[in-house]
C-alpha cells in the first residue's frame, strides 16, 4: 500500500465556506496581533473555494463586520442592499400580502451571492498566510492513542470502482493538528463520525432539515427590481407540509427563486424538484420570468432544529462550527451570520489554548462565549417556530404569530421536534399520488438539464460514493413499501428504479446515477431505514456553483 504523506499546523479547517474561512482567518488575524506564528490550513473539496456554497441569499452582514468592519471599503461583493420585505400566501390562483413578521425584516442586509462572498473570504485568507487547499476532500478523522483528535487525511486519487489502485493513484495526505475544527456545512460526513464518537448528540434534540432548491434567472429589466424580496408560504405544498418559497433580486438583472421544504414530510410520492418547478408557474409569479433565461440551478439540505438541536460545540482536540453543527434561524431563513460568529468564537478559543503551552485541552471556552454570544440570543428566541408547524400549516402560523408579535420569543417553554426526519415518511398506499405536468423548457424543466446547468462532474470509474448499508432494502423496503421515494427527493436524479428484465427477479432494481449526485445530503437524511451513507467522492468533484 503506498505510503501517505504527511503535513504538521496548529490548526486544520475542514470545509471552505463562510464558517471555515472566517475561523481561519481570525485565528491568523488574532495570531498577528500578538506576535505568534500559528500555522493555519483550510481543506475544501470542492475544486475552487465557493464551488459548493449555495444559499438564498439575504445576507446579515453583523458577523462579517465584525471579521473585517472596512469590509466595505475592501470590495467585498455584498451584492445590492435588501429594499423591500414581503411575505405572501398563495393558493392555487390567488396571493395575499401578509403582515412582515419583525424577524423577516431585512433592513440592513444585503442580497448576494453566498459563493461571491466565500471566493471573496478565501482571497483574504491566503493575504494573511492560511494555507487553502481546494480540491482535497477530507475522508478519514485521525486520533491519538488518548482518543483525542489528531486530525483528518484526505482521500485517495485514482481508485478503480473496486477500490483498487489505479494507474494513476495518488494516496491520500495526512494533515495533523493541535486543533482541528470541523466546518462541512449541513450534515457533515465527518462532523457526523465526530459527533457520534464523542456523545455531542447526547444532551441535545433529533436535528432536523430541510431541502433548499434553488434556480438563480437573468430577467427583463423593466420587471427587474433591485433589492425586493419577497417569502411565500402555502402552495404549492400541502398545509401539512412545512415549506415555503423566495424570489430575491439580485443585482444585474438576476432573480433568485427557489423552495425551501422541511424534509420531515410524510407522502412518499412528494417531490421537493417538482414543487419547486410548480412554484413558479403561480399566475402572481409567472410574469416575472417571461423573456427570461434560467442561468445556475442548485440545491442542498440545510439544518431547521436551531437552539435545541445543536450539540456540544467541543471535544479533545477540536470543534464544531458552522452549519456542520447547525445554527440556522428558521423564521429569518438565514444562517450565515450565526455560523460566521460560532467561527470567531472558535477561533478566539483556539488562540488562547495555545498559548497555554501544554497538552492540548478541549475548547470549553468556545462553547461558553457561544451561549453569551448575540447568535446564541437570537436562536433562542426563534427556537419554537418550527417546531410549531408540526401541528399543520394554520396552527403554525398562529402560533410564530404570537411569539413575534406578543412575546417576541420569551417564553419559559421550549417546543420539542417530533423525532428525525426519515420516520416521519408514511407507506405510499397510505398517501395519495401527485401528478406532476411535464416540463415546458421555458419556465419549468427536467432534472437533467438542471444538473447540467450545476455544472456537475465526478470522473468515471472511481467507487461510488453513495454506499448502500444493506443493498437489498432498496427494492424490500423502499421499493414494496414506499415506491422507490429516493427517486423522488433527490434533486438531482441520482437514483433510478429501472424494470429488472428477469422474470425470476424482483420486477425492480435501482441504479445509482452517483455522477449526477449535487453533494446536497437529502438521500443520507431522509432514506426511510437511514440505508443510505454518503461519503466524500475524490476532491474537486461534484457541482461547480458560480453566482449561487
Amino acid at each position: 500500500m503506498s505510503e501517505r504523506e504527511t503535513m504538521e499546523f496548529d490548526v486544520v479547517v475542514v470545509g471552505g465556506g463562510p464558517a471555515g474561512l472566517s475561523a481561519a482567518i481570525r485565528v491568523k488575524q488574532r495570531a498577528h496581533e500578538i506576535g505568534r506564528d500559528i500555522s493555519v490550513c483550510v481543506l475544501e473539496k470542492g475544486g475552487e473555494i465557493g464551488a459548493h456554497v449555495l444559499s438564498g441569499a439575504v445576507i446579515d452582514p453583523v458577523a462579517l463586520d465584525e471579521l473585517f468592519p472596512d469590509w466595505r471599503d475592501g470590495g467585498a461583493p455584498m451584492g445590492v442592499p435588501a429594499t423591500d420585505d414581503a411575505l405572501v400566501l398563495l393558493s392555487e390562483t390567488g396571493a395575499w400580502k401578509l403582515l412582515t413578521p419583525p424577524a423577516m425584516d431585512n433592513h440592513g442586509c444585503f442580497v448576494a451571492s453566498l459563493g461571491a462572498l466565500t471566493r471573496w473570504l478565501g482571497e483574504r485568507a491566503e493575504e494573511l498566510g492560511v494555507e487553502v487547499f481546494a480540491g482535497f476532500a477530507a475522508a478519514e478523522v485521525l486520533y491519538h492513542d488518548d482518543g483525542r483528535v489528531r486530525g483528518v487525511a484526505t482521500g485517495d486519487m485514482g481508485r478503480t470502482a473496486d477500490g483498487a489502485e489505479g494507474p494513476n493513484f495518488e494516496p491520500g495526505v495526512e494533515l495533523h493538528a493541535t486543533y482541528t475544527v470541523f466546518a462541512e456545512g449541513c450534515r457533515g460526513s465527518l462532523s457526523e463520525q465526530v459527533m457520534e464518537r464523542f456523545g455531542l448528540r447526547r444532551d441535545c434534540q433529533p436535528q432536523t432539515y430541510a431541502l433548499g432548491i434553488k434556480e438563480v434567472w437573468e430577467v427583463d429589466p423593466a420587471r427587474h427590481k433591485p433589492g425586493n424580496v419577497v417569502h411565500t408560504v402555502g402552495w404549492p405544498l400541502t398545509a401539512d407540509t412545512y415549506g415555503g418559497g423566495f424570489l430575491y433580486h439580485m443585482d444585474r438583472n438576476r432573480v433568485a427563486v427557489g423552495l425551501v421544504m422541511g424534509l420531515d414530510y410524510a407522502n412518499p410520492h412528494l417531490s421537493p424538484f417538482d414543487e419547486m418547478q410548480r412554484l413558479k408557474t403561480h399566475p402572481k409569479l409567472a410574469p416575472l420570468f417571461e423573456g427570461g433565461r434560467r442561468i445556475a440551478y442548485g440545491a442542498r439540505a440545510l439544518n431547521e432544529g436551531g437552539a435545541q438541536s445543536i450539540p456540544r460545540l467541543a471535544f479533545p482536540g477540536g470543534a464544531l462550527v458552522g452549519a456542520a453543527a447547525g445554527f440556522m434561524n428558521v423564521p429569518r431563513v438565514k444562517g450565515s451570520h450565526t455560523a460566521m460568529k460560532s467561527a470567531l468564537l472558535c477561533a478566539d478559543a483556539i488562540v488562547d489554548a495555545l498559548g497555554v503551552g501544554e497538552l492540548p485541552a478541549v475548547l470549553d471556552a468556545y462553547p461558553a462565549a457561544f451561549r453569551k454570544s448575540w447568535a446564541w440570543d437570537e436562536l433562542w428566541r426563534a427556537r419554537n417556530i418550527r417546531p410549531a408547524f408540526r401541528w399543520g400549516l394554520w396552527a403554525g402560523m398562529a402560533y410564530a404569530a404570537l411569539e413575534a408579535f406578543v412575546f417576541r420569543g420569551r417564553v419559559p417553554w421550549t417546543l420539542r421536534h417530533p423525532g428525525a426526519d426519515h420516520t416521519h415518511m408514511r407507506r405510499a398506499t397510505k398517501r395519495d399520488a401527485i401528478a406532476y405536468s411535464k416540463p415546458d423548457g421555458r419556465l419549468t424543466f427536467d432534472k437533467a438539464s438542471s444538473v447540467h446547468l450545476a455544472g456537475v462532474h465526478h470522473e468515471d470509474g472511481q467507487p461510488c460514493h453513495l454506499v448502500l448499508k444493506d443493498p437489498d432494502a432498496a427494492l424490500n423496503v423502499n421499493w414494496l413499501l414506499y415506491e422507490g421515494p429516493e427517486e423522488r427527493y433527490c434533486p438531482a436524479g441520482v437514483y433510478e428504479y429501472l424494470d429488472a428484465g428477469d422474470t425470476d427477479a424482483p420486477a425492480k432494481r435501482l441504479r445509482i446515477n452517483a455522477q449526477n449526485c449535487l453533494h446536497c445530503k437529502t438521500c443520507d437524511i431522509k432514506d426511510p431505514t437511514r440505508n443510505i451513507v454518503w461519503t466524500p467522492p475524490q476532491g474537486g468533484e461534484g457541482p461547480q456553483y458560480g453566482e449561487m
